[in-house]
């Protein structure tokens, strides 16, 4: 965790495009706390027109009280634009931490994503932002006017008898000890808390996004005590947290109230020997009480200043999380792409301490359709992850079209390959934006007919608004098999230069992979294609299956002379049956 003070300057940095309202916010601050301490100057002189039987000054005291309500009304017009200013100077410096933080998730690397619960990304977003935007608030809205007013205060009370307000001013640093202990004691609770809180979200995100897996499996009891469990540890950290931060308050009051009672005592000795008026006095227990209320709130504003700096400081942890490497503006693939691909001695491992891949090998044809086959963890998802550039090779080299994919951007690399995954992605919108996602400009006329290839278009049609339909966050109530061939389609409309298959149909019914065979022939003519799947019929017709296993090609060839070598693929089609 970040030091304070280094927390505190970023959270300036964010704070200075603002500087406008934040000078606003003190000019009204410092007129709200000078027309409040004028306010009991006002009353003691009514105090002292009333002192006297039939002396009473009526006249005089109509006009005090018209002075007051003037000093009221706009005191609290000030307080208005004051807290006007502090909203939005909170909030926009909050917006644009949330923009940095998810903007800087769009860049992350792939292996911190793999690293991090997407409960703690979360967390950080969202509950840690929301409660650094209470703290600062907070502060906006007490800090400046509660030091107005102890300066304030301390030059009346000056004026008005020296003595006792020495006294006062010598009591104060009593008050200030008990709550900064108090604060610096709880700061360490509060990080606990953050952190525990953004396990919980963790828990929440993962059981809301495996619900039905759950109930399969009938894990809801064990569901409930892991997040109980978690729960419970969270209301003890928050209870301790909340607890010892909860004690500032009464601490610095009970200071000020002694605080309180001396001047009263010694003010009142004052008026007896003649040193200042009844009406003085008034005014100036008036402002002892109004010297001493800001250190009480200033109190609670440190706590939960604290509490805010914490979760900054997680914020600002992600938003400096490492990016992907810049990479060099002129490196782009042409717009024609053959789609030649040379793997040369790469080694990649995901853990430096435990190898994946080491020495692999493969020259791959413009145009050939390349199976991978092989037992789960031989580094299939793997070899794609490294062809997408996901991550990169430790060892060796891949290129495309004779260029290393290390000098090509990411996002040229990438618009020139179309995926399908066994685990489909759509986004909350139609189902017109959700296949058109890789063509935006794409016609009505093509998006049919790429839906019709994928025989998508069947089901599409039968839905209340068919293309136009809404669908929620990854499909709503659509099928596994309909949100896959969805994404099928969307690939079909799109037709990159090389295609990945990652189980493209492994959610779909027999019968309508047969169909989608077809269309995927048709599509896969003329594109380097490569093929992952376990399903016999899917691989049959390549030009090449790659068998891996322990990160390593092992054999290589097609279906048929593979099971005349009689090796590990024959082993693996004899063990499944029509299954590979």
């Amino acid at each position: 965790m970040q030091g304070n003070r280094a927390i505190i300057k970023k959270i300036l940095h964010y704070l200075r495009p603002y500087t406008f309202f934040m000078a606003c916010s003190v000019l009204a601050a410092a007129v709200s706390a000078l027309l409040a301490l004028y306010l009991p100057v006002l009353t003691g002189d009514a105090v002292d027109l009333l002192l006297g039987k039939e002396k009473v000054d009526f006249s005089a005291i109509a006009a005090i009280l018209f002075k007051m309500l003037v000093i009221i009304l706009v005191s609290a017009a000030a307080q208005w634009i004051m807290n006007s200013c502090n909203n939005h100077v909170a909030y926009c410096t909050v917006r644009d931490i949330r923009k940095s933080a998810f903007s800087r998730l769009q860049h992350l690397p792939l292996s911190y994503l793999d690293s991090h619960p997407a409960g703690d990304s979360l967390s950080r977003i969202i509950s840690d932002v929301d409660t650094f935007a209470d703290g600062l608030l907070m502060g906006f809205s007490q800090f400046f006017t509660g030091l107005l007013t102890i300066l304030g205060t301390v030059v009346l009370m000056l004026s008005i008898h020296r003595l006792v307000a020495l006294a006062v001013i010598a009591l104060t640093p009593l008050s200030l000890f008990v709550a900064a202990f108090i604060a610096k004691n709880t700061a360490a609770l509060f990080r606990q808390q953050s952190s525990t809180r953004a396990v919980q979200t963790g828990i929440i995100d993962e059981m809301i996004g495996n619900e039905k897996l759950l109930q399969a499996f009938s894990y809801e009891k064990e569901a409930e005590e892991h997040f109980g469990k978690n729960n419970e540890e969270l209301r003890g950290i928050s209870l301790k947290a909340i607890f010892f931060s909860s004690l500032t308050n009464p601490s610095t009051r009970f200071v000020n109230n002694l605080i309180y009672a001396l001047v009263a005592l010694c003010g009142g000795f004052a008026v007896i020997n003649g040193h200042m008026s009844v009406g003085q006095l008034t005014a100036f227990l008036s402002y002892a009480n109004q010297y001493t209320k800001p250190f009480n709130e200033i109190s609670g504003v440190v706590t939960e200043l604290q509490n805010a700096i914490t979760c900054a400081g997680r914020v600002f942890e992600l938003i400096e999380e490492e990016a992907e490497p810049a990479e060099e503006e002129e490196a782009a693939l042409p717009a024609e792409v053959k789609g030649e691909v040379e793997i040369s001695s790469v080694a990649f491992s995901y853990r430096k301490d435990q190898k994946l891949l080491s020495g692999l090998n493969l020259h791959i044809e413009p145009g050939k359709r390349i199976a991978i086959v092989g037992p789960t963890g031989c580094g299939k998802t793997t070899l794609i992850n490294l062809l997408m550039r996901f991550y990169d090779v430790d060892e060796g080299s891949i290129s495309v079209d004779g260029c290393d994919i290390r000098k090509i951007r990411r996002k040229s690399l990438r618009s020139r390959y179309g995926m399908v995954l066994q685990e489909t992605w759509l986004k909350p919108g139609t189902i017109r934006e959700n296949i058109c996602l890789g063509k935006p400009d794409a016609t009505e006329e093509e998006m049919i007919t790429a839906a019709k290839y994928s025989h998508a278009h069947s089901f599409i049609r039968q839905l209340p608004k068919g293309y136009d339909s809404v669908i929620g966050e990854d499909g709503g109530m659509l099928s596994q098999g309909q949100k896959q061939l969805i994404c099928i389609s969307r690939i079909m409309l799109s037709l990159p230069p090389m295609l990945i298959l990652d189980e493209a149909t492994s959610s779909i019914d027999t019968r309508t992979e047969m169909k989608i065979q077809d269309a995927f022939a048709r599509m896969m003519q003329g594109r380097t294609s490569f093929i992952v799947a376990h399903r016999l019929s899917t691989i049959r017709e390549a030009d090449t299956i790659l068998v891996m296993k322990d990160g390593n090609i092992i054999e290589q060839g097609t279906h048929g002379t593979l099971l005349e070598q009689n090796g590990f693929y024959a082993q693996l089609v004899r063990s499944s049956g029509a299954e590979l």
